[in-house]
């Protein structure tokens, strides 16, 4: 197994906040939505930040892995490109599906926990993995309702799909504090399943409590919850990396640098 590098602490850039993510103190690495550039010409902020060394993670949100549809291999080498043109060392995308039917759900759907549909998306992982230059890392995806008749919980998916396809894990405890409280996943037996060894990185990120569900927003503060979830796995793992996703109602600088400074303080 390839080893992947150490990452550090990071946000994910985003166009409105590319000012501040350049002039934010101690940003090790960034991530951008693959979908959202073009390899042929990649932003001034962007390559600015290449020219400072800082690593810039594409992470994927269209591949839908879990489908039962043919993959759509132009987005896979869409992503593929990216990556070169971004000279990173590693690419991601979440364990869901967003297309069945000719309709595009526009949302990150959780895959059934059965055989069948590990099967599926063992096949699309491997297929993806054959086009794609850098090693690939999938994400778990916060839930509002879980399908019936599930065969495994969450962490025996994941595994199973780790040790069939050799892929990366990218966790998000934002989205295993959403399924504790929305579906009842287990974070406990979550953590102690999954191979952590195969940790490329960690999301961490806000969101909101209505009418009995949590939100993952990527709009609020993070919870302590979340922090106190990032410890849990820390205590298990030292992670290669940890990055804050915010994707609206941006806060000020402060306030992001604040939050930063929060999860490095879990780590140390």
């Amino acid at each position: 197994m390839k080893s992947l590098p150490r990452l550090g602490v990071g946000i994910g850039w985003r166009p409105e906040i590319d000012l501040t993510v350049e002039r934010l103190p101690d940003v090790d690495f960034v991530e951008v939505v693959a979908e959202n550039l073009g390899h042929g010409d990649l932003p001034e902020s962007l390559r600015l930040l290449r020219e400072r060394g800082v690593p810039v993670l594409p992470h994927a949100v269209s591949l839908s892995l879990g489908g039962a549809e043919p993959l759509e291999m132009a987005r896979v080498e869409h992503l593929g490109a990216v990556a070169s043109a971004l000279e990173a060392p590693l690419v991601s995308d979440h364990v869901c599906f967003v297309r069945a039917g000719g309709l595009d759900a526009g949302h990150l759907m959780p895959v059934p926990r059965t055989r069948e549909a590990l099967d599926v998306l063992v096949a699309n992982v491997l297929q993806a993995q054959r086009a794609l230059p850098v090693p690939l890392a999938l994400e778990n995806v916060a839930a509002l309702i879980d399908w019936p008749d599930a065969e495994m919980t969450e962490g025996q998916f994941l595994a199973s799909l780790v040790e069939r396809t050799d892929c990366r894990l990218l966790i998000d405890v934002a989205n295993l504090h959403a399924n504790a409280h929305n579906i009842g996943t287990d974070p406990a037996e979550f953590l102690a399943t999954l191979p952590l060894e195969r940790l490329a990185y960690v999301h961490v990120a806000g969101g909101v409590e209505r009418d009995g569900l949590y939100h993952d927003t990527h709009a609020h503060a993070m919870p302590g919850a979340v922090l106190d979830l990032l410890g849990e796995l820390c205590a298990r793992v030292d992670p290669p990396g940890v990055l804050l996703e915010r994707d609206d109602d941006y806060p000020s600088d402060e306030e992001l640098a604040a939050e930063l400074a929060a999860i490095r303080a879990v780590l140390t």
